[in-house]
């Protein structure tokens, strides 16, 4: 029966790795991965997460399941941690994924249970796996015009434009914050128009906030997630701890499901219960046991936000560094974007042909629509790129 089945198009991200990977240059530069590395090209497991891992290891005694969606106390860690007392906890259903993707594709799935015919609005550009998960589940999607090519910045006229064509039974795919593949982000003040939309046409917001503490600090990171919730009838928040918590190989994620109310609440986790039954039934534990100490630790908690500060803090210097180095070397400030851009990444906003020269000629590997992991560089390849960027004229 096998027979019958079609070559799937490779994920153009594993093939640049592989690329790499073959890349016999020694000066080679990875700026394709989404992970961070520390200056010596490292994905280190942080402190707290060292530590929490060491006192489960000496005082876990079963590996019994957990329930349908986790331990309650990792649901309950997590929703304040990304909603604080922004909506009551009664409200809020949540279950536990297997990671920020798992939370998606779970949120995807709850989508096509209550509303077959609903269409999901996603950023031009977004996330590929969004896109690829929504074809895959038979979802229509609609594009709204999110990053400008010219300005690098958010075309926030033409996404306005197009949410207002949503309606009631639609859905509206937002980027919480340090927007993948851009790392342009909406203001405050945008945010607002945003909500006012959503009421208006009467569309459902998701929310994927896999890069909170990455961007300008956690509780920022999570305003704009928190002002929606507070705004809107109901609405899903897909999170991932692999980034902020650095535990991309323990697959943590949660879905949460926001409601007016109590009663819907319940309807609500029932079908988280029943939508993680059918998939996986239950939930990898590990990394939420983990991420449940650490936050419910107040040492750990504040070892880990003062090392997760330290990442943030690295990325935003390398973000300044490059943009200084471009501005000098090419007298321009066309650059300045990158400094204010958030999170791990940024899009140049260049073509495919010079993407594959940077690669061709300089060992750089980015993504072929220019989408660059800023945690892939330090302080002594920051110059490098600068002067290849000029050089292959972008």
């Amino acid at each position: 029966m096998f027979e019958t089945l079609k070559a799937q198009p490779a994920d153009k991200i594993l093939m640049l790795m592989q690329m790499y990977r073959e890349d016999p240059r020694e000066n080679k530069i990875d700026l394709g991965v989404g992970v961070y590395k520390d200056a010596t090209g490292l994905t280190p497991v942080m402190r707290a997460v060292k530590a929490a891992e060491h006192k489960l290891w000496k005082d876990q005694d079963s590996k019994v399941y957990t329930g349908l969606v986790g331990d309650p106390a990792f649901g309950d860690a997590m929703v304040d941690l990304v909603l604080a007392d922004t909506v009551p906890r009664a409200n809020v259903a949540a279950a536990a994924t297997p990671g920020g993707t798992g939370a998606v594709r779970q949120g995807f799935e709850m989508i096509r249970m209550a509303r077959p015919d609903a269409r999901v609005f996603v950023s031009d550009p977004t996330w590929p796996n969004h896109l690829s998960m929504l074809s895959y589940l038979g979802i229509e999607t609609v594009q709204y015009r999110y990053f400008d090519d010219e300005t690098r910045g958010v075309d926030f006229d033409g996404m306005i434009a197009d949410l207002k064509t949503a309606h009631a039974g639609d859905v509206i795919l937002l980027h919480g914050c340090c927007h993948n593949p851009t790392g342009a982000n909406l203001t405050a003040q945008q945010w607002d128009e945003v909500i006012a939309v959503l009421l208006e046409t009467g569309a459902t917001p998701m929310i994927d906030l896999a890069y909170q503490g990455f961007g300008d600090g956690l509780e920022q990171d999570a305003a704009a997630t928190r002002k929606v919730a507070a705004a809107v009838p109901e609405c899903l928040i897909a999170a991932s701890c692999s980034k902020n918590f650095g535990i991309y190989r323990e697959r943590t994620g949660i879905l949460m499901a926001v409601t007016a109310d109590a009663a819907a609440q319940k309807l609500n986790q029932g079908t988280l219960a029943y939508l993680n039954r059918q998939n996986f039934s239950f939930p990898p534990d590990h990394g939420a046991r983990v991420v449940t100490m650490i936050l419910s630790d107040d040492a750990l908690r504040a070892d880990w936000k003062a090392e997760l500060e330290e990442v943030r803090n690295t990325m935003l210097g390398l973000r300044s560094q490059l943009a200084k180095e471009l501005q000098q070397r090419s007298g321009s400030d066309r650059f300045a974007f990158l400094a204010a851009h958030r999170g791990m990444f940024s899009r140049l906003g260049t073509t495919p042909d010079k993407v594959e020269a940077l690669r061709d000629k300089h060992g750089i590997y980015m993504v072929g629509d220019s989408r660059m992991n800023i945690a892939g560089l330090n302080t002594t390849t920051v110059p490098i790129l600068a002067q290849a960027i000029l050089d292959v004229g972008i």
